[in-house]
């Protein structure tokens, strides 16, 4: 049996599809494949979805029945033991949900990052002091000093992603309740303003304020990030958060229908530009 694990590596899931593409132009169905390696049918549903670690010897001989020839198949087994590797993420295991760790995958491997958030400024862009008052304000179930340290050294490291030579576009639709409700004092926001303002003169970034004045919108049902990626194997992907958890949506009336909402809502939500005077604005009041 292959040995499950917390949550996938982006490149598992790739793995996983390719796997299955693989199977599929041999001719073969899940069952055939479960004879191959003796196991139950769902085993291999498993593995070509992720859901359990690739391991090795299970994987040279799948690709024999496939007629994959030995050079491919020494670079497909050279992939597999590369996505077998922990992602940093994991040594915060203790502190990370396994529903988060998917997330924290997918953001780092992603090549559009498009967020709406009415509540609290995206992690990626928080100040270690926002961060921490958000947490303290019971953001985040476990509050005891070394979780929060935990937390907020989790998140601050998730930031690096911005400044890399492949950097991912982020854009981001955010409320203009995030600035009018507080978290940890005027201090505290106005040096989260100050990496905003920082934020938005990349050139790889964009931010956006639904101002109050411009009404209701599409997006009041909740917070939710809209995925894409370079790899074609990968499809778009939403990911949405309740309070003990998270949903990952990849279907495409799904993913269509938030793609829909996030144009719409930035359509109507206040210019880039815009958003800046907002800010600097907002800075001057505290």
């Amino acid at each position: 049996m292959s040995e499950p694990r917390s949550a996938p590596t982006v490149g598992q899931v790739v793995l996983g599809k390719r796997l299955q593409e693989l199977r599929e132009r041999a001719g073969l169905s899940r069952e055939q494949a479960a004879k191959v390696l003796r196991v139950a049918q769902a085993t291999i549903r498993r593995m070509e979805t992720a859901e359990v670690a690739l391991k090795i010897p299970y994987v040279q001989l799948l690709l024999k029945a496939y007629g994959i020839n030995d050079a491919e198949n020494d670079a497909f087994v050279e992939l597999t033991e590369e996505a077998n590797q922990p992602g940093w993420w994991q040594r915060f295991h203790g502190i990370l949900p396994d529903w988060f760790s998917m997330y924290v995958s997918l953001e780092g491997a992603a090549s559009l990052i498009r967020q709406y958030e009415p509540h609290f400024v995206p992690g990626v862009l928080q100040t270690e002091e926002y961060a921490r008052a958000v947490m303290l304000s019971g953001a985040v179930g476990e509050t005891s000093p070394a979780d929060i340290d935990r937390h907020v050294a989790l998140r601050m490291e998730r930031q690096s992603l911005l400044t890399r030579p492949d950097a991912p576009t982020l854009w981001v639709v955010m409320d203009e309740t995030v600035l009018r409700r507080h978290a940890g004092g005027p201090d505290v926001m106005r040096g989260q303003v100050d990496k905003l303002l920082r934020a938005a003169e990349l050139p790889h970034v964009t931010l956006q304020i639904a101002e109050f004045s411009g009404g209701h919108h599409p997006g009041t049902y909740g917070p939710f990030v809209l995925f894409r990626f370079a790899m074609p194997e990968l499809p778009d992907m939403v990911y949405s958060e309740y309070l003990t958890g998270a949903v990952y949506l990849d279907a495409r009336p799904e993913v269509a229908a938030h793609l829909e909402v996030m144009d719409r809502m930035a359509a109507q939500a206040a210019t880039a530009q815009r958003t800046k005077e907002i800010l600097k604005d907002f800075r001057k009041e505290l």
